[in-house]
């Protein structure tokens, strides 16, 4: 057996924030890993077989790669190792309660729930990361609690930190929202808000990526002078259009996944040191929620005008603002950085050799 190796197994992108930020906290504790990308999931265990591979420590399976855990499972189970799974999210759930395409009651989706089920049941550690996901997972997916562990998914720090020439003040405050116009994220109530904003010439809408929800979007912000749509930028430039905001925004959808997760968006907002307007959830740290002042405000999904109050108290208050950037910082620092994921993890595999 390899020492202190970990096998990365299935078509996976390794450029996606959450492995990204896994896979550089695994090498700072110490960790090789291995990537092995199979021609064709079901048959994975067959290729690792005809290609020999090197028998890891453990073989990690990263997020929404459940098709990928099968062939995996059987291949570890025969060298004898450990398999690890970080979802991310439920293919269930998402079909199901986020995009709506399976009716909860109808085969498929009973199908899709059975197969979801035996696929968690075979990772010998199954990462969540939300204290929500991990109970949606016991609960609704049937996973053994004993073996699920919460790992956050932070962000990446070496693009999102605090930029200390941030302006204070400035005539127009720029609200931004960024993502993929889904359903969860709940673009329209923004653009509910941003019609009654109407009046102040000083707060504009930044609406910035691409998605199913644009198009509907666009046509509700008919007419309005304070919307501004962007398409989607590459992801390293994210930070400056961050930094180049006043007020950022998380997610306001009504779908029962929204009050399940910490959006990439929050975590990347925090570590700039911006002030947040999200939706309340009990996915965040309890310890966080009753901070005086977390840098984050939250606003009940689906309600513009809780939206609307947040970010006017935001916008007409300079020193307020400066505050909650501060104390977002705070708060990534204490419940989301580096450190703390890397704490997780070595928690996580410390029965590994």
């Amino acid at each position: 057996m390899t020492d202190k190796s970990i096998l990365w197994w299935g078509r996976f992108d390794p450029d996606y924030s959450r492995n990204r930020i896994v896979r550089q906290a695994l090498r700072d504790l110490g960790w090789t890993l291995i990537d092995f990308h199979p021609r064709f999931s079901g048959l994975g265990d067959l290729e690792a077989r005809l290609r020999r591979l090197t028998v890891p420590s453990l073989v990690w399976v990263p997020c929404f790669r459940q098709r990928d855990v099968p062939a995996a499972a059987r291949w570890a189970r025969r060298q004898n190792i450990p398999l690890l799974f970080d979802p991310l999210i439920s293919a269930y759930d998402k079909q199901v309660f986020e995009r709506g395409k399976l009716s909860a009651e109808s085969t498929a989706a009973q199908r899709l729930l059975t197969r979801e089920r035996r696929c968690f049941a075979q990772a010998d550690i199954l990462l969540a990361d939300t204290q929500l996901h991990a109970e949606y997972f016991r609960d609704t997916l049937q996973a053994p609690a004993s073996r699920i562990q919460v790992v956050p998914v932070g962000a990446e720090e070496r693009l999102f930190h605090p930029q200390q020439n941030d302006a204070p003040e400035r005539e127009l405050i720029k609200v931004l929202f960024y993502g993929s116009f889904i359903p969860l994220q709940g673009p329209q109530v923004i653009i509910d808000a941003a019609r009654l904003t109407q009046d102040r010439a000083d707060i504009r809408w930044h609406l910035v990526g691409d998605g199913p929800l644009r198009k509907d979007c666009e046509t509700l912000a008919a007419g309005l002078d304070n919307v501004v749509f962007e398409d989607w930028l590459p992801y390293p430039e994210l930070p400056a259009r961050i930094h180049q905001a006043d007020i950022l925004l998380g997610v306001f959808g009504t779908t029962p996944k929204a009050g399940r997760v910490i959006p990439n968006k929050v975590y990347q907002a925090l570590a700039c040191a911006k002030p947040v307007i999200t939706q309340p959830s009990a996915a965040y740290p309890q310890q966080l929620v009753q901070l005086d002042n977390p840098g984050i405000y939250w606003s009940n999904p689906g309600d513009a005008k809780a939206l609307v109050n947040a970010v006017c108290r935001l916008a007409d208050q300079a020193a307020l603002r400066a505050e909650s950037g501060k104390a977002a910082y705070a708060s990534y620092q204490q419940f989301f950085s580096t450190d703390m994921i890397r704490a997780a993890l070595a928690e996580c595999l410390r029965e590994l050799p």
